[in-house]
């Protein structure tokens, strides 16, 4: 995809992310909702969340291969993201120290932190691709403006 293909795709995901999140008061469903529109429509190998429960991330709603469970804050690319509460963009997962492997075939990824409204980060965005080097600052531009379509949200 050419990098004026991703941004007319994320330009039309975004206003579809906000009026499917839009006064939805079960979290979840929007979970659900976000990670189905943005796999659709970008085609990602794996796309989903891991929502803040005490020290660790638990895996919440999700498109893709069966995914790890539960990640400690700290580890592996997701609970890395939770713990500097920044977007962390990895060329190549085998090169990044303490990876976790949900599957073999993930070859690059991208975290998002999910912040509320009182600034707490109640979930991560996660995406990995079966490709190397996928993720760009495209990429971080508008999956961190959805993540912050996800800011009404205090816990999931």
């Amino acid at each position: 995809m050419t990098q004026t293909e991703k941004i007319s795709k994320y330009s039309e995901l975004l206003p579809q992310i906000e009026a499917l999140v839009s006064g939805v008061k079960y979290g979840i469903s929007s979970l659900a909702n976000v990670a189905a529109a943005v796999h659709r429509t970008i085609n990602f190998f794996w796309t989903g969340f891991y929502v803040v429960d005490g020290e660790n991330l638990l895996l919440g709603p999700f498109q893709g291969d069966p995914a790890c469970i539960t990640i400690p804050k700290g580890r592996g690319v997701c609970g890395t993201a939770w713990l500097k509460g920044e977007t962390v963009v990895v060329e190549d997962v085998e090169k990044f120290p303490g990876h976790i492997a949900c599957s073999s075939l993930s070859k690059s990824e991208i975290v998002v932190p999910v912040f509320s409204k009182s600034g707490r980060i109640t979930a991560v965005l996660d995406i990995d691709s079966d490709s190397l080097a996928t993720f760009d600052e495209t990429d971080k531009l508008y999956l961190e403006k959805i993540a912050a379509c996800l800011k009404e949200y205090e816990r999931y």
